[in-house]
């Protein structure tokens, strides 16, 4: 595995490119990027088309797609993360199902960038499925549905299926329930973040890697190959957040987990089905998220070991073989006639997340200081609506997107070490604990209700 481009989603497109030259020395800028990924292209990329004379450039400590943005599931998801209440009570009701709207058209729009740059990257709008696995797992989906009726979304956004209209779709094993959404979509997130690099760089857009940003300050991001001055400095740096300096609680970098199969063959295809190949996740409180892949392979993910000790984030190729296990057994429970697959790879990542577990994006004009982040895993599609609330922000403008409930949020940091990796860590060993006794109860977990309130999930 290359150390800088870790994960499987990476070997698919080859030998992996040479890399970008590093700043040279002191610069000035419009704007200043930190971070290669999502949020800090699609930012560059919004913004340079809505003013091409702007300066623009993206400092990358890595290469570009280095960080979630290239290990991640795959998901190009409709949703986002936080409890709806946090942010109604920031703007209301209306406001909220405004941003549901505009999340929903963004995964139209990431189709749409790729087939107007004739990109390939594997991009299926074939919605999701979510699979109740047992009963205690299938009260929790009802009460999903009720709330999603409550926020004004209709059986044409999200609708329960029968076990029937299921079984049409897909054959899980020991599924009791199940929902259906069409507002997600499937990608190989290497191929798009290769794809949103190089289109940033033709209009003009230098990205500068092996560029680490040590500290940020108003109107100045502090390199070791000299300080970068701008109007606007973007922070785009989610679960590697911590690594700047004065930064290191602003967002917990929470690992996650896939390995993905071989190919599998077509007599294991024609039993398990997916022949419409949704995404797909199950209902428990530590989930685990799959997708059959445009080869035919399924890549499954979980938390595993969910955070390392003062914030550290890995390499993405040491994935603990205990956690290869857990994957490997949730696939052949779900299906077993892939229980035997081979395996084609294990890796890791980080997601950034805040500590109410909401996502921000926010512009304090008079230091010069933008951020979006905190997707909790739901990045892909939320960077890039991020990317264009950014664009609007930094340009001065006053639009739809500007006026979104995660606008101008500050959430309060997390708690120092060791309190930080207790609590963690200690929420996650509690969660598989109510996992473990809801299948054995059928009845959802109080005590996991209690928790979600009580670590800002819901």
């Amino acid at each position: 595995m290359d150390a800088e481009h870790p994960g499987f989603w990476w070997r698919e497109l080859g030998p992996p490119p040479r890399a970008r030259a590093p700043l040279g020395g002191a610069l000035e800028l419009d704007i200043a990027i930190v971070g290669a990924g999502y949020t800090g292209l699609w930012s560059a990329y919004y913004l340079k088309r809505a003013a091409p004379n702007l300066q623009v450039a993206v400092l990358e400590r890595s290469v570009a797609g280095y960080g979630a943005s290239g290990r991640n599931g795959g998901w190009v998801s409709g949703f986002f993360a936080g409890a709806a209440r946090r942010y109604e009570q920031r703007s209301g009701s209306g406001s909220l199902r405004a941003l549901q709207r505009e999340m929903f058209a963004t995964v139209g729009e990431v189709g749409a960038f790729l087939r107007e740059h004739d990109l390939q990257a594997d991009f299926l709008e074939s919605g999701q499925l979510g699979v109740a696995i047992g009963r205690a797992q299938a009260a929790r989906q009802r009460e999903l549905l009720r709330a999603a009726r409550a926020r004004g979304l209709g059986e044409e956004d999200l609708r329960g299926l029968s076990l029937q209209e299921l079984g049409e779709r897909v054959d899980v094993q020991a599924a009791c329930a199940a929902t259906f959404t069409p507002h997600v979509a499937r990608v190989n997130p290497a191929k798009l973040v290769r794809g949103l690099a190089q289109t940033v760089e033709s209009m003009g857009v230098p990205i500068y890697e092996h560029t680490p940003v040590l500290s940020i300050a108003p109107h100045e991001a502090l390199t070791g190959a000299g300080t970068v001055r701008a109007r606007w400095v973007v922070r785009a740096t989610e679960g590697y957040t911590p690594s700047l300096e004065g930064q290191r609680r602003a967002l917990a970098p929470i690992n996650s987990s896939m390995i993905v199969t071989e190919p599998l063959p077509a007599a294991t295809w024609s039993q398990i089905g997916w022949s419409r190949q949704e995404l797909l996740a199950d209902e428990a409180h530590v989930y685990v998220y799959l997708q059959r892949t445009a080869d035919g392979r399924i890549a499954i993910g979980g938390r595993g070991v969910p955070y390392r000790f003062g914030s550290r984030t890995g390499t993405g190729s040491d994935t603990p073989a205990r956690t290869v296990r857990a994957l490997r057994s949730k696939l052949g429970e779900m299906f077993p006639p892939a229980r035997d697959a081979p395996l084609a790879q294990a890796w890791s990542g980080v997601l950034g997340v805040a500590r109410d577990w909401c996502v921000s994006v926010a512009a304090d004009e008079a230091r010069g200081l933008a951020w979006a982040g905190g997707y909790v895993g739901e990045g892909v599609a939320a960077s890039n609506l991020a990317g264009r609330t950014l664009r609007d922000l930094l340009l001065g403008e006053d639009t739809p997107l500007t006026r979104m409930p995660w606008v101008g949020r500050t959430p309060r940091r997390w708690e120092p070490e060791p309190l930080r990796w207790a609590g963690i860590r200690g929420a996650y060993g509690l969660y598989r604990l109510a996992d473990r006794g809801e299948r054995l109860s059928g009845r959802p977990s109080r005590g996991a209700a209690l928790l979600d309130t009580l670590t800002g999930r819901s």
